[in-house]
C-alpha cells in the first residue's frame, strides 16, 4: 500500500491552511516599507525614510514554559503578543523600532484553530509595537514533541540612527533608575511558577484567588507589555540606558549596559510589588533573593536617566498613563562586590 507524508504525521493541506491564516493577518500588520513578505522564501523591505546613518538591530526570543499555560487553559491568542514583546523590547534598549517580525512555530502535530489563535497575537503584538510581521515558519516534528504541545520562537529587525543608540556609554555614578511598570509576570520564571502552584500547593488553574482579582489563568496568561510606544514617545537625549527586566530579574539586566566600574542600588519598597509575586514567594516558599533573580517583581523596564531629569521622566509617563517610580540609583562599584545592591 502507498504511504503518503501524512501517514507520516505531516498533513500539508492544514499547513497551507495555517499559511493562508498567517497572510490574512500579516496583511493587517504592514508598514508602508514592506515590498514582499508572507508567502515568499524571503522579505523584502526598505528602511524608513528619514534615517541618514541607520545601523540595524535584531534579535531572537521565545515565550519559554508560558506555553504549558496556555495549553493548560485551552487558549493561545494572548502568547502571541508575549512573543512579539520579548523580542522588540530587547532592541528598545538600544533605542530602535521595530521594522520586522518573523516567528517559528512548531508542534507535533498541527492543530490549525490553535495556531491561528497564535498567529492572531503575533499580528496584535505586532501592531502594538508598530512593526510587520513578514513571513514566518510552520513545522510539523511528528514523534519529537508530545501530543498537543508546541513551541515557539521569534525573530525581530529594527532600525536605530547611529547618533541615537542607547548603549549605556553615557551612564555616571548619579544616575537614577526609573523602573517602569510591568503586567505581571511576563513571559520568565513560569518553570518555578508552575513548580510552586501547580506542583507543591496543587492550586486549579481556574481558580479564583482573592489577592488577585481575577482568575489564577487570566493573571498568568496576562501579555508581556510593549513598551515601543511610550518609549519611543519620551527624549532619547535624557536617556543613558535601558534595560528589558527578563530572565534573571533585576539582578542580572539592570546593569547589562553599565561600563564596567559601574553598579546599581536599588531601594526595595519604592515601587509595589504585585500580588502575584507575593502568592508565589509565600506559596513556595522561595527566598526573597531567588525572587530578586528570577522575577521582574512588578517592574518590566527600566530607564537610566540623570538626576535632574528623572521627575520630569516619571511625569511624562504619569501623562501617558504609565505607572513608574523611582527605585534606585548609579553607584560606582567596588571590584568583587556584587553589581546590583539591595537596600530597603
Amino acid at each position: 500500500m502507498a504511504v503518503t507524508y501524512r501517514d507520516a504525521g505531516v498533513d500539508i493541506e492544514k499547513g497551507e491552511r495555517v499559511a493562508r491564516a498567517a497572510a490574512r493577518w500579516a496583511r493587517r500588520t504592514q508598514r508602508p516599507e514592506v515590498i514582499s513578505g508572507v508567502g515568499g522564501f524571503g522579505a523584502l523591505f526598505r528602511l524608513p525614510r528619514g534615517y541618514r546613518r541607520p545601523l540595524l538591530v535584531a534579535a531572537t526570543d521565545g515565550v519559554g514554559t508560558k506555553l504549558a499555560i496556555a495549553n493548560m487553559v485551552g487558549r493561545h491568542d494572548t502568547v502571541g503578543i508575549d512573543l512579539v514583546a520579548m523580542n522588540v523590547n530587547d532592541i528598545l534598549t538600544l533605542g530602535a523600532e521595530p521594522l520586522a517580525f518573523l516567528d517559528y512555530f512548531v508542534t507535533e502535530r498541527l492543530e490549525p484553530a490553535i495556531a491561528e489563535q497564535v498567529l492572531r497575537g503575533i499580528a496584535r503584538g505586532c501592531r502594538l509595537a508598530g512593526c510587520a510581521l513578514v513571513g514566518g515558519e510552520t513545522a510539523e516534528h511528528p514523534g519529537c514533541m508530545r501530543t498537543g504541545e508546541y513551541d515557539l520562537a521569534g525573530f525581530v529587525v529594527g532600525v536605530v540612527e547611529e547618533g541615537k543608540v542607547v548603549d549605556g556609554r553615557r551612564i555616571r555614578a548619579g544616575d537614577v533608575l526609573v523602573g517602569i511598570e510591568s503586567s505581571g509576570l511576563h513571559s520568565n520564571g513560569f518553570s518555578l511558577v508552575r513548580h510552586v502552584l501547580f506542583e507543591r500547593a496543587r492550586l486549579d488553574v481556574q481558580a479564583h484567588l482573592p489577592e488577585l482579582q481575577r482568575s489564577l489563568a487570566e493573571e498568568l496568561l496576562e501579555p508581556t507589555r510593549i513598551y515601543v510606544p511610550v518609549i519611543r514617545s519620551l527624549p532619547v537625549p535624557d536617556i543613558h540606558g535601558m534595560a528589558h527586566i527578563t530572565g534573571g530579574g533585576l539582578v542580572e539586566n539592570v546593569p547589562r549596559s553599565f561600563p564596567r566600574a559601574l553598579g546599581a542600588r536599588i531601594v526595595r519598597g519604592s515601587w509595589p510589588v504585585p500580588p502575584i509575586f507575593e502568592l508565589v514567594q509565600r506559596l513556595g516558599p522561595v527566598p526573597e533573593e531567588e525572587m530578586l533573580r528570577t522575577f521582574n517583581m512588578g517592574i518590566g523596564f527600566v530607564l537610566v536617566v540623570s538626576a535632574a531629569n528623572a521627575n520630569h521622566i516619571v511625569a511624562a509617563l504619569r501623562r501617558r498613563r504609565v505607572r513608574s517610580w523611582v527605585i534606585g540609583e548609579v553607584i560606582r562599584r567596588r571590584p568583587g562586590v556584587p553589581r546590583v545592591a539591595f537596600v530597603h
